[in-house]
């Protein structure tokens, strides 16, 4: 099964348990979901963990950097983990608008860090804000989720998407509040902000549309339940332009489910739609009516930790973790506990680097020991130029033969987050993302 479809059916609300579903209005009375308290994280980095880190997102940059059109800035979707010269094969046609914003991201994190020369990566920003902003096409302002890297060609039949247009957005904001001073990349990043139109991938609903086709119109699945829909809605409510009404907010359900008495808002979903969102929007100490979504991914993941360890050999808590990923016979969705307390897809030894990487902010002590382990005990098979392969599966003798624009991109943010809440903090220089939040009814806690 491809990626995309594996992603959609996850997400379509045939596929939702409907456990403590609501019918949401605008009003914003409290609603108590007896979620599971968690305490924030009080663990403090050590040296090696500093290291390690550091090690990692230099890598994961270094992929962003080397892995994008020197002509368009648009990043592959996925590249050879064995990479050693840093070449594009020129056989790698296929862009990811995600990963692009993964890598506007990236490059933000790179200058910050001093990584790479400023004059080199201020100029691949401006490059991609270029194009995106002036020569690739976009529908009310979003774009096809893959796209020939150079030419910018629609690639296959896949669709005009909404969430992977979120992740993009998400980016160019981060650039246009990093690189503030250059009044090119604010004004080209605020063009593609600007002109998306949110109310049109309403389609005439309450929640938003996934995507759309030329050939057949509006997708029927919606984002309509908890997963990492939540930069959609807030992008959404703030923006200056084409805003929805803040009342979207409540349209999504917020389901939960109970494993080892934890209990918290989630689905038969990856572990990565507790991440996602919370890349950029920084919801620590924050809540709206429902929930404290912050405290809630740390629930997520203790659950998802639980779910490996109750499975046995291999898993242990120096090997678990388990997403969205490749593994030996293509791409899958797999992950849990779900709604029943089981697990769903192929599951079958394998590990996931970026699933405690993404969780890095969450449970650093639990998922920093699983990163560290994973590199000391497999990193001459599992660790190359732009850090871990996207999955393996060292029983089997499996060890995936590439990388993913949108794991690493995760899987770095997060890291970055962990060590100076940067990405959170530079993306909220945006104006219209406490804007949003605050329509959206979240207050301090």
């Amino acid at each position: 099964m491809q990626r995309r479809d594996c992603l959609k059916l996850l997400a379509g609300a045939a596929l939702a348990p409907r456990l403590h579903a609501l019918s949401q209005t605008a009003a914003q009375t409290p609603i108590d979901l007896h979620l599971t308290p968690e305490p924030a994280p009080h663990y403090v980095l050590t040296a090696a963990d500093e290291s390690f880190l550091d090690d990692m997102q230099r890598r994961a940059c270094l992929f962003f950097v080397e892995q994008a059109s020197p002509t368009t800035g648009q990043v592959l979707d996925r590249a050879a983990a064995n990479n050693t010269d840093g070449k594009i094969n020129p056989n790698d046609r296929m862009a990811s608008i995600a990963a692009t914003g993964f890598g506007l991201t990236a490059l933000s994190i790179a200058d910050q860090r001093s990584y790479f020369p400023h004059s080199q990566l201020i100029e691949q920003v401006r490059r991609t804000l270029r194009f995106h902003a002036h020569k690739l096409y976009n529908n009310h302002g979003f774009f096809y989720h893959f796209a020939d890297l150079e030419t910018g060609e629609r690639t296959g039949r896949n669709e005009v998407s909404s969430i992977d247009t979120a992740l993009l957005l998400c980016g160019v904001l981060t650039a246009r509040a990093h690189f503030s001073h250059d009044a090119e990349i604010h004004d080209l990043a605020t063009l593609i902000y600007n002109r998306v139109d949110w109310p049109s991938m309403l389609n005439g609903g309450t929640t938003f549309s996934m995507g759309w086709h030329p050939e057949s119109g509006f997708l029927s699945a919606r984002w309509e339940r908890y997963c990492e829909l939540m930069m959609i809605y807030l992008l959404a409510i703030g923006s200056p332009t084409h805003p929805v009404d803040p009342s979207s907010w409540n349209a999504w359900t917020r389901q939960t489910i109970t494993y080892d008495g934890l209990t918290y808002i989630s689905g038969n979903d990856p572990l990565f739609t507790h991440q996602f969102s919370q890349a950029f929007f920084d919801f620590r100490n924050q809540r709206d009516r429902y929930a404290d979504y912050f405290t809630n991914s740390i629930t997520a993941t203790r659950a998802h930790e639980a779910f490996c360890l109750s499975l046995g050999k291999p898993y242990s808590p120096d090997y678990w973790g388990i997403s969205a990923s490749d593994y030996i016979h293509g791409y899958t969705a797999w992950g849990g506990p779900n709604a029943e307390g089981k697990g769903f897809g192929p599951i079958d030894g394998s590990v996931v680097p970026n699933a405690t990487a993404g969780s890095l902010p969450f449970v650093p002590e639990a998922c920093l020991r699983v990163q560290r382990a994973l590199k000391a005990n497999y990193g001459d098979k599992a660790w190359g130029r732009y850090g871990f392969c996207d999955a393996f599966h060292p029983q089997a003798n499996y060890y995936d033969p590439d990388v993913l624009g949108i794991d690493l991109g995760i899987s770095l943010v997060m890291a970055e987050n962990l060590r100076t809440a940067f990405v959170w903090e530079t993306f909220a220089r945006n104006p219209e993302v406490p804007l949003a939040m605050q329509r959206a009814g979240f207050h301090n806690t």
